[in-house]
């Protein structure tokens, strides 16, 4: 992709009311921009880097069993009121009326919704165990929208919703995407902690939340710090038994602000390994029984021929979210550094002098054989000055950076530089694409 044809509008200064660094960066790199309150487009930056991150949560999730569809983002206020949830529910919900005078609302959460897709087919225990999950846009009408895709009202989210025959069943569903969860935040660079949790208004008694430590975080967190070093469990588990992998990780202390217990934290962990920090919130994870399937009698004909209501688990994690929370965990005063699993490119080719033929010459060469190597490539063939060049470079995060001049032209050299530490070699070109090709 040549810059000079890439619709990247950035910004040298963020707006005033750009409160969080991710929220600023992302308005600087020119990867969003605001709409309306809590609303925003998305430029062609900012998608690259969300579709990375829906890729990698849809790969985990259907590694762990879970099967893919898609439901609309409008649903009949009926199917809430069977569950007894659209007047609790609150003003987060967006409720419309259609022409028809027939009552929607714009979905915060598709509990009803799948419940009622489950009972239309299913209906024997030999269908189960079913993990369904889809990729979707949200809406909750929130009441102070802040700190840019943190905390917006509309949002892109992957919701997952098991269906098992018993208890014990669904328990090793919500085990499966427990750990999901670990591989999932792992591959995108990040040390995501489980924390017992709140269900809140989706119900149920067993809820964890994955926490991203960063010292920006939007609330408190309290943990065993051998949590945070723990490696994630990996693909090659045994995904029909994970009991251990989970009791691990909730044996040690772990709490947001707000189910933090102090005495408990003393007593349960040693003074060296308590750790105090900031986190942001990118997953969550219900166990709820029969709360949806009771009252819109989803149930399935059990091994002794008798119906019997399904237990249920719910599962969500805001992809959009993950982009300002890994710029949160991951940047300097330059810019973005992306991790090389969601940049947006893996390579910026940076030509110090558009208007020299042979430099540019070198630098299509480059592109080419990076490209045929199967390299995303950003090359930067504009007439910017070089220090702008290296500025924007830095901003967007790409995760390696390889400059082509006059002079190193002429002592056979090119420079390479890695985001994340600043390291820069010159090296023959050759080296350099091995280099990025390892």
């Amino acid at each position: 992709m040549r810059l000079s044809r890439f619709f990247l509008p950035t910004l040298k200064e963020a707006p005033s009311d750009a409160q969080i660094v991710s929220h600023q960066l992302m308005l600087r790199a020119g990867m969003i921009k605001q709409e309306a309150a809590g609303i925003y487009a998305w430029l062609p930056l900012g998608l690259r880097v969300l579709r990375k991150i829906e890729q990698i949560v849809r790969e985990e999730q259907q590694r762990a069993g879970a099967v893919e569809l898609l439901m609309p983002t409008l649903q009949l206020a009926d199917l809430w009121r069977e569950s007894g949830r659209y007047d609790a529910y609150g003003p987060e919900m967006l409720r419309i009326t259609d022409r028809h005078e027939r009552e929607l609302l714009y979905g915060p959460t598709n509990e009803e919704m799948i419940t009622d897709i489950f009972r239309a087919y299913v209906k024997s225990y030999k269908s189960l165990p079913l993990n369904l999950f889809h990729i979707q846009w949200k809406f909750r009408d929130e009441r102070r929208p802040r700190f840019g895709v943190m905390r917006g009202r509309e949002f892109l989210m992957k919701d997952a919703y098991s269906f098992d025959v018993d208890e014990a069943s669904a328990r090793k569903a919500y085990n499966r995407m427990f750990v999901a969860y670990l591989n999932t935040f792992a591959r995108m660079g990040l040390k995501a902690v489980p924390m017992r949790a709140d269900t809140g208004p989706i119900g149920g008694d067993l809820s964890h939340e994955f926490i991203v430590l960063a010292e920006t975080g939007e609330s408190a967190v309290f943990c065993d710090k051998a949590l945070v070093e723990m490696p994630a469990p990996g693909a090659d588990v045994e995904w029909d038994d994970l009991q251990s992998i989970v009791d691990q990780r909730t044996a040690l202390y772990a709490a947001t602000e707000e189910m933090h217990d102090e005495a408990r934290f003393e007593a349960e962990t040693a003074e060296g390994d308590r750790l105090s920090a900031r986190g942001i919130e990118v997953g969550h994870i219900f166990y709820f029984g029969t709360k949806y399937s009771a009252p819109m009698k989803a149930k399935v004909a059990g091994p002794d021929g008798q119906d019997a209501e399904v237990h249920m688990g719910s599962y969500g994690v805001g992809v959009s979210r993950l982009l300002g929370a890994i710029i949160e965990a991951s940047h300097d005063e330059g810019g973005i550094i992306w991790p090389d699993a969601v940049a947006p490119f893996d390579v910026v080719v940076i030509n110090l002098r558009a208007n020299d033929a042979a430099v540019s010459a070198a630098c299509e060469d480059a592109v080419a054989q990076l490209e045929k190597l199967g390299k995303d490539v950003l090359y930067d063939d504009t007439d910017e000055r070089p220090g702008g060049k290296f500025a924007t470079a830095d901003l967007i995060g790409v995760p390696w950076q390889l400059t082509i001049g006059p002079k190193g032209l002429a002592d056979g050299v090119v420079e390479l530089k890695r985001r994340a530490t600043g390291e820069k070699v010159s090296v023959p070109l050759a080296e350099a694409i091995e280099r990025l090709t390892a």
